[in-house]
């Protein structure tokens, strides 16, 4: 029922292994997904098909979660967290945005049509900036305790919850809960390529995708 919990424990085909151990952000680029690691210090470039790396790049700034804006990708990373954009072609930093107020609170980031969306702790919220400016445009508070990892499917917006195995998911244009699911191991960087939603399942060091509309009863 909406608004319920479901435990979720698909696999096989439906997860792909990762190159590295500390598994951060994930998104989306049309094309392929991509992939980045702190301790690895690497943003990767992963055939979805397959799981075949197809790129890789060195990246000291790796904090948190990744998101593409149709150009760059934005990796969430420095101390303080801000969105550092890393060409995909070449894997040179280009620029960095600054989260303002400047805090290690961001753990989430995804682009939909309204602009970047973010998930931040501490308190727990889900904030619309104006890219590339970076102004709030709405807030809402959201449950849970920790959340990680952000992205937007279809007008709805779904974050992971790392320490409780969860993900939420709410209405991007007012902020209502939809859903929640229990899934397999801990969620971290999250994305949606059109069809399905994909995580970052930090312990087993994989990377796992559902049906939205699974996510949703």
């Amino acid at each position: 029922m909406p608004g319920g919990k479901q435990s979720i424990t698909g696999a096989g085909p439906n997860w792909l292994p990762t190159p590295g151990r500390y598994l951060c952000g994930l998104t989306w680029d049309g094309e392929q997904l991509w992939h980045s690691d702190q301790e690895a210090a690497r943003i990767y470039a992963i055939d979805r098909a397959t799981g075949r790396v197809t790129r890789t790049y060195r990246c000291d700034d790796v904090r948190a979660d990744l998101a593409f804006d149709g150009s760059m990708l934005c990796q969430v990373g420095g101390r303080p967290k801000q969105l550092v954009l890393v060409d995909p072609a070449s894997g040179d930093v280009t620029g960095r945005r600054k989260i303002l107020p400047a805090s290690g609170r961001v753990t989430g980031v995804e682009f939909g049509p309204e602009g970047l969306w973010l998930v931040l702790r501490e308190p727990n919220v889900v904030q619309l900036r104006d890219y590339p400016a970076m102004t709030v445009q709405r807030e809402y508070r959201v449950p849970g305790e920790g959340p990680s990892g952000l992205t937007y499917a279809d007008g709805i917006i779904l974050f992971g919850e790392f320490n409780t195995a969860m993900l939420h998911a709410i209405e991007a244009g007012t902020g209502a809960h939809i859903a929640s699911a229990e899934v397999q191991g801990h969620p971290t960087g999250l994305t949606w390529d059109g069809e399905r939603v994909w995580y970052c399942d930090f312990g087993a060091r994989m990377l796992r995708a559902l049906d939205l509309a699974d996510l949703l009863l």
